[in-house]
């Protein structure tokens, strides 16, 4: 199995050179740089369409996708932080619930047992 031939972005800039500066057609400049007319096409059409950002090389991110990136990052992360405060606002209402509700109740156990007890003497 042959691996994927990789051309420098010297390489690819000077056969386009070729085809839009010098006059040679796609096929002629391909067959003399012996590489495949097609996929001159598509360095031409890459080339014009980027505004100069193409041929960035492996894992480099045009300025406005390193940007999106960064900012969906900063989502997913505000999200995470948004979670974590709704979980605890949760837990601190379930606690001050539990804790208020069972001071209510002890509350209204020691008012009973007081009106009980009263009752009681009364009689």
């Amino acid at each position: 199995m042959t691996s994927r031939k990789k051309y420098p972005k010297e390489f690819k800039l000077d056969a386009i050179s070729l085809v839009l500066d010098q006059g040679y057609s796609r096929s002629e400049a391909a067959r003399s740089l012996d590489i495949n007319a097609n996929m001159l096409c598509r360095w031409i059409k890459e080339h014009q369409s980027e505004d100069g950002q193409a041929f960035r090389g492996n894992g480099k991110l045009r300025q406005d996708q390193e940007e999106i990136r960064k900012l969906k990052a900063q989502v997913r992360r505000l999200e995470m932080e948004k979670d974590t405060l709704k979980k605890a606002a949760f837990f601190t209402m379930a606690s001050s619930s539990a804790s208020s509700a069972s001071w209510c109740l002890r509350r209204a156990i020691s008012t009973d047992c007081c009106c009980s007890v009263s009752a009681h003497f009364a009689q």
